[in-house]
């Protein structure tokens, strides 16, 4: 195979430059004004007078915030499958299907050819921050292996059809990444999870895989398979792929998973890159070192905006853009995009770690939190605290959820119980004790209101941990049907279904 890498390394010298002399003020308004005139003639843009818009102000008042449920009342529900000139000019010819973590509804998102080259972009700046960081890259004389869903799609209607994102994204590949990328188009429509694991594997391992990229839960899995296959290498991920240069993970917070990459890819000089792909568009990448900050992609079709977590329920909410941002402050993402949201609620929370070359950290979701008792815990405290636990007693977290247990008779206290699953099948009750008390104190630390709750045993009991054995997360997701892909664990549960079925399924 010939190495394109070389000129790959062109176009990096050339963006990266670009990128450097961004200002991202003008940028994002620039963003915003190009994606309003093209949409001025749809329904959306007559309805909200487009053609008056010149500012971003102008814009926030004439643009309400709207979640997925108000988008497809208002303006998707009736004409789906068939939307032209609805919300973005011309016909939608995809939508990739996404299901909350927290419930199970189904949601499909709208997704435009300018957003297929959108994406397409931001691909090629994952490349171009590996190639700044790796000058002697020779990224492109192997294959890209990503570990994503199926292309077998559904026609919805002539010219439109629905399936998951990263399926998409591979039927829609640029002709030059095609014959570098992995799997081949007669792989990706298997739909079946276990035999798409085995397949890759086995073919996968006759191959020069120089990148490897997934949700990290799954592509653990798919390690543990090639272990499987080829027992006598080493349980290091250069023993299968000795040219890896690059593993890109994103999706979840990589905290629990960080240690176990890391001790795979000792030995080898491959580096994790950490990307936000959402279905309503690619939004930032790690340009930078772990836990330094993703970098927000500024000029690819998609205008920003950030609310206080705190202000979403106000009739008015406080509407932040990268012009008047600040750091540490717990945020909601909104979008307006070349796919036809506008001041759209995707229900992800971030806060900004530097604002003048805008970096951000996912914290959460606006609805993935533990409130039962008003103590207030967001994704990323539960997810520091875990990590810090796992570190403590010199253990490995695979995968965990959380969620409430409320008193059962009067005078208890509610409290909240921990599935987790370890690496190791022998941890013992002492190290699971300790593991519990070194949670509660890490959430103590972190978050006032957790801590007034659990101030002698008030208002919540400590935390309680359920071990479960390796495997048992992706049986458990296995059974309700969310096996592989793009399908997440969900970490913390305020769905009182879904966590007793988790219970259930566990005997916690």
């Amino acid at each position: 195979m010939l190495d394109a890498t070389p000129l790959l390394k062109l176009y990096a010298k050339y963006r990266y430059s670009k990128l450097e002399s961004q200002h991202p003020v003008k940028t994002q308004q620039d963003q915003l004004l190009s994606l309003v005139a093209k949409a001025t003639n749809t329904k959306f843009g007559r309805d909200h007078s487009f053609a008056s818009i010149k500012t971003v102000e102008d814009f926030q008042k004439q643009v309400p915030l709207r979640k997925y449920e108000n988008f497809w009342e208002e303006y998707w529900k009736e004409p789906y499958p068939t939307l032209r000139d609805v919300t973005w000019p011309g016909l939608i010819p995809y939508f990739p299907v996404s299901s909350g973590t927290t419930s199970g509804t189904s949601k499909y998102i709208p997704l435009t050819k300018e957003m297929l080259r959108s994406n397409t972009k931001a691909g090629l700046d994952v490349l171009v921050h590996h190639i700044h960081n790796n000058p002697k890259s020779k990224i492109l004389g192997g294959l890209n292996f990503f570990l994503g869903g199926t292309t077998d799609f559904k026609v919805e209607a002539p010219g439109v059809k629905s399936g998951d994102l990263s399926g998409i994204a591979a039927e829609e590949l640029p002709w030059w990444i095609r014959p570098r990328y992995f799997p081949p188009a007669e792989l990706s429509s298997l739909s079946d999870w276990e035999e798409k694991i085995e397949i890759f594997a086995r073919e996968s391992l006759k191959k020069d895989i120089r990148m490897l990229g997934g949700v990290p839960s799954w592509m653990l899995i798919f390690i543990d398979r090639l272990h499987e296959l080829k027992p006598e290498a080493t349980h290091l991920l250069k023993s299968y792929f000795p040219n890896l240069e690059l593993i890109i993970h994103g999706g979840v917070n990589f905290a629990p998973y960080y240690d176990q990459f890391q001790s795979l890819l000792s030995g080898s000089s491959a580096e994790l890159r950490e990307v936000y792909p959402a279905s309503e568009g690619f939004i930032a990448i790690a340009d930078r070192g772990y836990n330094e900050g993703l970098r927000l992609i500024l000029d690819n079709g998609l205008f920003f905006e950030f609310v206080p977590v705190e202000e979403l329920d106000k009739a008015n909410p406080t509407r932040h853009w990268i012009g008047n941002v600040q750091k540490d402050v717990n945020y909601a993402v909104v979008l307006t995009t070349c796919a036809g949201v506008w001041s759209y609620i995707i229900g992800d929370t971030v806060r900004f770690v530097d604002t003048e070359t805008p970096r951000i950290l996912i914290t959460g979701r606006t609805s993935y939190y533990l409130s039962a008792f008003g103590e207030h815990l967001i994704a990323e405290e539960i997810e520091d605290a875990v990590s810090t636990a796992a570190h403590t007693i010199n253990a490995t977290v695979s995968d965990y959820s959380v969620g409430a247990v409320y008193p059962k008779e009067k005078g208890e206290l509610g409290g909240h119980l921990y599935v987790v699953e370890f690496s190791e099948s022998d941890i013992s009750a002492e190290k699971i004790e300790e593991f519990a008390s070194c949670v509660d104190k890490k959430l103590c630390e972190r978050n006032e209101d957790y801590e007034a709750h659990r101030s002698e045993g008030f208002g919540l009991n400590a935390p309680r941990i359920h071990a479960v054995p390796p495997g048992t997360f992706a049986a458990w997701m296995k059974s309700r049907g969310k096996l592989g892909g793009q399908n997440k664990v969900p970490r913390l549960i305020s769905n009182k279904e879904l966590f007793d079925n988790l219970c259930e399924f566990t005997n916690a």
